[in-house]
């Protein structure tokens, strides 16, 4: 059938119109408002009932965290892996995680299903990076939406064709049998917001983001492997209302979380260059940036608060022959004052550098004056003896 090239568009067939959108059927807009009510009940019954049974949560989460805590002593006995390993490993998992868009959560649960592995199992150096895929593919079925989750192609292709495809699958069977099918681990962000929620940042979006940023920090080092989630969770969030300048709790925080808070302190001058991009962006409140800025203010006031370190100056012990005449002037130890600091004496020439061919470009070191003897009975001559030999003594 041939096409007719004078059959011509209607003129409002590309014009979008308001009106489009308001010409709903009575019966689709009844069916609209009813869903938009009902999600709005389920909601409210929602919050209730986590009103309701709040405590009895937070004692199942925490019941969860102790049985699902990695042993950092188990991980040292390795014998391929090794501590400097994990940034790079940590580094991957980042990318991974944010190329597929998955939640803050899942992150936090690959992480911990890693290190529970290794403190159950000898992992080689050539499978490392397989484990944490495994582990990764794993949180996402776990806490992830379905269309969400990578494919094994999808993370064989990440891994540049390193394992097969069946290794893929064989070591998240393995993993899965290793923990017990105890996959369930109250993660980071879970306890965030349970935190926020009733403090004075509960819709502060960037303490919120900054709080992630730190968390997912103490993830790469070694020290925080075997904290606590609730502990990391409020050690975090009160260093992040430190970091904006937000208001802090009445109450303050445990002795655990502030330890976890000051040690977390230390690691944020050198962040890892993959979550600095990932926190960078606008839609993360760019807490990267802001955790840089604060880091400058703080060493610039470091720097003025900091006093110059005063010019130390020479004692002098005390000299007994100074005591005994105090009329004799006494020769500098070392060189003579210039504003507050020694300086080195003038460099001596003529006679000092005559050394012969025996002394090999040494100093030939100038003979002493004899001490004249003194003339008795006669204060006179003795006073002009004691002349000469100070005299002969400045010469030299």
């Amino acid at each position: 059938m041939a096409y007719n090239m004078k059959q011509q568009p209607c003129d409002s067939y590309f014009v979008e119109s308001d009106d489009a959108y308001t010409r709903v059927a009575p019966q689709d807009f009844l069916k609209m408002m009813g869903r938009r009510k009902q999600e709005a009940m389920a909601d409210e019954l929602s919050r209730q009932a986590s009103d309701a049974y709040l405590e009895e949560m937070k004692s199942h989460m925490k019941q969860m965290e102790d049985a699902t805590l990695p042993d950092v002593a188990s991980i040292d006995i390795q014998q391929e892996i090794q501590w400097f390993m994990r940034p790079y490993l940590i580094d991957f998992l980042v990318e991974a995680h944010a190329a597929f868009q998955l939640l803050p959560e899942t992150l936090h649960l690959t992480v911990n299903l890693l290190d529970r592995y290794c403190s159950r199992r000898v992992v080689y150096k050539r499978h490392y990076q397989l484990v944490g895929c495994a582990a990764l593919l794993i949180a996402a079925k776990y806490g992830d939406r379905k269309e969400r989750v990578p494919l094994i192609r999808e993370l064989k292709s990440m891994c540049c064709s390193l394992y097969d495809e069946e290794m893929f699958t064989q070591m998240e069977w393995h993993v899965l049998n290793t923990l017990d099918w105890t996959i369930g681990h109250p993660a980071i962000d879970t306890w965030l917001k349970l935190e926020m929620k009733d403090g004075p940042s509960c819709d502060d979006v960037e303490v919120e983001h900054m709080a992630l940023y730190l968390s997912e920090i103490a993830l790469y080092h070694k020290d925080f492997v075997q904290v606590k989630s609730s502990v990391m969770a409020r050690a975090s969030l009160a260093l992040a209302r430190g970091i904006l300048g937000r208001p802090e709790y009445a109450d303050g925080h445990d002795h655990l979380a502030n330890i976890t808070m000051i040690n977390l302190s230390h690691q944020l001058d050198r962040p890892s260059q993959v979550l600095y991009r990932k926190y960078a962006s606008p839609h993360m409140s760019r807490a990267a940036a802001s955790l840089e800025h604060f880091l400058q203010q703080q060493e610039l006031l470091h720097r003025q608060a900091t006093p110059p370190t005063p010019p130390c100056e020479a004692v002098s012990k005390p000299n007994p022959t100074v005591e005994m005449f105090p009329g004799t002037p006494q020769k500098q130890p070392y060189g003579h004052m210039v504003n507050g600091y020694m300086t080195p004496p003038i460099t001596p020439e003529g006679e000092y550098f005559q050394g012969g061919n025996n002394m090999k470009g040494y100093n030939v070191v100038p003979r002493c004056p004899v001490t004249p003897t003194p003339i008795q009975n006669n204060p006179y001559l003795q006073q002009q003896q004691y002349q000469a030999y100070h005299n002969d003594m400045i010469m030299h």
